[in-house]
């Protein structure tokens, strides 16, 4: 390029000497030629032109030297429609988060905020209410829908900031390159008020650009500084991707009463309130299952024309509801957005694109697992490994897990029922219908029984490391392990039933030295039924377990039931082992002792009814 440039102002600087010398006293003897004199004079005015041009062009593209020049042809009528879209029904469950966003329109300080959540979640819906209560209070709104395409945002941005007043002139300097555009745009943006800017769906917000800056530095397109309100709708959950002067509004599944309003709206003929708050709570209050159940329902030629017959009819024919393959999804991610089925392969294929390859396989893994939250420590590379055949390193699913997370596929629950300074355990749970919809669609489902195998090995694992820890430490995990103990000792009748009965059967010890008597329960009674079925009522192992049954009803109180177990007991060890035998004692013993317990419980029970009678 410098060679260019000196070029040119050589060629200037020729021109000058010229016509200096042609203006004084002494011009050259060649200079008497007039034809040569003009001839020569034009040729080089070209050249001068021309080369000047040439250097300002490559100045303007040299990095870091110049601010590039931009195709802005297309501003001021803008190539698409930039209103947002209409919303159809009434928006339900979502009034504090509109006041939210209203509120910071009706400040007039300006700002961003970003609506963020899993698919499906309704945050297109919520936009576009915000946007029509502004527009309802006189603010100019404007609808951008992101399409992954930095150029292009920032041509539609430029046709905002038109709109709002962006004067011509500031445009010719950008197409110019006199100015960077998103300069021009924010200084203008910056500096008039009374104005919604929505863009919709940005869902890989480190390609915003302009550039490969981070969004949180506020450089790029996206930018908190507006006189009016920028409306981000994202996957992204993070507060780093967005920065600390974001305000972020991340939208949680419907409350029940919320949900079943929705459904009613749809299909108000499809049954009772409570019945469509049955189906609300069934679909995890997902408002893309719940619009796609009303939709169903609402058609005369479904199948099912009830709240309490969708309800039921899920249980055998989810995937046909709402895991069905939809013929234009997996081409369109419009179209994906709006069916359950393809809706959270979007976030999957984007963490995929970003470098998390293990954030699809891993959250396959939670899905074959119990609808209760997991315990962290299951999830670990060997478990992924052995299921999937991937390599996998504690790093690499650590990144998954937090993908997950940050595109709100995974959620970590604040433990409960412990008190200060009890041990806690971190856990992992998905979304009822991320995990359900996951579950019936596996890409691949034919290694889905290895998967499974290996899930049970680690189940068993994590059981033994936790009857291994010293103190109280394992009780927080042995409580999450305990709901999917079940499933585990299903899946190994018959071929592996005496250790996966083993299994529950420590886990259960464990709880029980951990006051969890509710968990010990579940544990117990599956295994009893269980050994019922397969081993028979009278194995000495059956009647065992029906003895660890009644003693976990009796911790929780429920003594008339236990003492029936130990009286049912007694009668068949007396009737099996003979009425002399050590276990048969044992019953005599035990049925004495839940006897006891009942009578004072109901001496209890009438002192209670009698001091109440006094003190009225």
């Amino acid at each position: 390029m410098g060679s260019a440039v000196s070029g040119g102002s050589a060629a200037v600087a020729f021109l000058v000497a010229i016509v200096t010398n042609y203006v004084t006293a002494q011009p050259p003897k060649w200079a008497e030629n007039t034809v040569v004199v003009w001839s020569v004079f034009g040729a080089l005015a070209v050249v001068s032109l021309g080369l000047l041009f040439w250097e300002r062009r490559l100045a303007a593209g040299e990095p870091g030297g110049g601010v590039r020049s931009v195709p802005l042809g297309r501003i001021a009528v803008g190539g698409h429609s930039m209103n947002p879209p209409a919303v159809s029904a009434r928006v339900r469950g979502r009034e504090a988060e509109l006041e939210r966003i209203s509120a910071l329109v009706r400040g007039g300080g300006g700002g961003m905020v970003v609506v963020c959540g899993a698919g499906g979640l309704g945050k297109t819906t919520l936009a576009a209410e915000a946007a029509a209560r502004a527009r309802g209070e006189g603010q100019v709104v404007v609808w951008i829908r992101w399409r992954d395409d930095p150029e292009q945002l920032g041509q539609d941005l430029a046709q905002a900031a038109h709109v709002l007043g962006l004067p011509e002139s500031r445009l010719e300097e950008a197409r110019t390159g006199r100015v960077a555009l998103v300069d021009a745009v924010w200084e203008h943006l910056a500096a008039v008020t009374g104005w919604l800017v929505v863009v919709d769906n940005v869902d890989a917000p480190a390609r915003v650009g302009p550039g490969s800056g981070r969004p949180d530095a506020y450089r790029g397109w996206l930018s908190p500084h507006g006189g009016g309100v920028l409306l981000v709708t994202s996957r992204d959950t993070s507060r780093q991707t967005w920065g600390p002067k974001a305000d972020l509004v991340h939208l949680q599944p419907l409350a029940d009463d919320a949900g079943a309003a929705v459904l009613l709206d749809a299909a108000p003929h499809a049954g009772t309130a409570a019945e469509a708050e049955a189906l609300a709570a069934r679909l995890g209050g997902l408002p893309l299952g719940l619009n796609a159940a009303g939709t169903y329902l609402s058609v005369p030629t479904s199948r099912h024309r009830t709240f309490a017959a969708y309800r039921h009819a899920l249980g055998a024919e989810f995937a046909d509801l709402l895991g069905a393959e939809h013929p234009a999804a997996a081409a369109d991610p419009a179209v994906a957005r709006r069916v359950v089925r393809h809706t959270w392969d979007l976030s999957l294929d984007q963490l995929d694109q970003d470098g998390y390859t293990l954030a699809r396989p891993v959250l396959q893994l939670l899905a074959l697992l119990e609808p209760a939250p997991v315990p962290r420590t299951l999830v670990t590379p060997e478990l992924v490994t052995d299921a999937t055949g991937l390599p996998a390193t504690a790093a690499t699913v650590d990144a998954a897990l937090a993908g997950l997370h940050q595109y709100g596929l995974l959620h970590t629950p604040e433990p409960d029922g412990t008190g200060a300074g009890s041990p806690t355990a971190g856990r992992l749970q998905l979304h009822p219908l991320v995990r359900e919809v996951t579950a019936h669609t596996l890409a691949r489902p034919e290694p889905t029984t290895a998967w499974l195998t290996a899930i049970d090995a680690h189940l068993a694992r994590a059981v033994g490391a936790t009857r291994d820890m010293p103190g109280r430490t394992g009780w927080p995990t042995a409580r999450l392990l305990a709901p999917h103990l079940p499933a585990h000792l299903n899946r190994n009748t018959p071929q592996n039933f005496s250790s996966a009965r083993s299994t529950l059967g420590s886990l259960a010890d464990i709880l029980r030295s951990a006051g969890a008597a509710s968990e010990e329960l579940l544990l117990r009674r599956h295994t009893f039924d269980a050994e019922n079925r397969v081993l028979g009522p009278d194995h000495p192992d059956t009647l065992a377990s029906r003895t660890s049954l009644a003693n976990a009803l009796g911790g929780l109180g429920e003594h008339q039931e236990a003492a029936e177990l130990h009286r049912q007991n007694l009668a068949d060890r007396e009737r099996v082992l003979g009425p002399d035998h050590p276990d048969t004692l044992t019953s005599r013993n035990n049925l004495a002792t839940a006897q006891a317990r009942l009578a004072g419980t109901g001496r209890q029970r009438r002192w209670w009814q009698l001091s109440r009678r006094v003190r009225g």
